[in-house]
């Protein structure tokens, strides 16, 4: 069993736009983390969403591989080695280092209260929850966010990947798909009018400008951390 994995068309070699450019070294994987943004400051006087995106940047230069194999994970608490891990996995962290909040035990315990609410039985042929996955899974993340009145926006056509049409905010959850279907989920680590975000795309934790998701994958759902209830 494995998560999904991201999936990038190629790029085409007959343009010379730059985002097509640094859009294909990323999909290839030859933009090393060295040549994306370190760390920005970053007002964790601002709340919790800033204090998740804080936490995000201690990943930078800590996880620098993409493994997406299944593994038991202990519970609650669980992470695999933090040298490596998914596109989820940044969230999980964050949420974990940043907030305080366990989203494997959010995401477990939820599902166990509603488990057809969550695509697991349709995308993965599960019948019951699975502790040691279900939180790794871009789809089940997105149902709990939406869930807990976190959805701001959901795709409803083909969307670019850095056409999300409301205000980005420091903190914010982006997912995506690939040309293929395949989810993929990052954390928004600038707001404002040229926004930066922190993910995993198969070569460990990086943080760039949004514009190259155009290039890589389409948007599919704006999140905005839940107000505890």
């Amino acid at each position: 069993m494995s998560l999904y994995a991201p999936s990038v068309p190629a790029v085409g070699a007959a343009s010379l736009d730059r985002r097509l450019l640094l859009g294909g070294a990323l999909a290839l994987g030859a933009l090393p983390l060295g040549a994306c943004s370190g760390p920005i400051a970053v007002d964790i006087a601002a709340g919790g969403a800033a204090r998740l995106a804080a936490a995000a940047q201690h990943q930078l230069g800590v996880t620098r591989a993409y493994d997406s194999g299944y593994r038991v994970l202990a519970y609650p608490g669980g992470d695999v080695p933090r040298a490596t891990g998914v596109c989820c996995d940044v969230v999980i962290r964050a949420a974990r280092d940043g907030l305080g909040v366990d989203l494997q035990q959010k995401v477990h315990e939820d599902m166990t209260a509603a488990f057809g609410a969550y695509p697991s039985h349709r995308l993965w042929g599960l019948s019951k929850p699975d502790a040691n996955i279900d939180h790794r899974r871009v789809p089940n993340l997105e149902v709990w966010f939406a869930r807990q009145g976190a959805q701001l926006w959901r795709a409803t056509k083909a969307v670019d990947g850095a056409a999300f049409p409301g205000p980005l905010r420091t903190g914010d959850i982006l997912t995506w798909r690939s040309g293929r279907g395949r989810p993929h989920i990052g954390l928004v680590s600038r707001g404002g009018r040229n926004p930066m975000i922190i993910h995993n795309m198969g070569s460990g934790v990086m943080q760039h400008g949004l514009w190259p998701m155009a290039v890589l994958q389409r948007a599919a759902g704006h999140y905005r951390w839940p107000t505890p209830r």
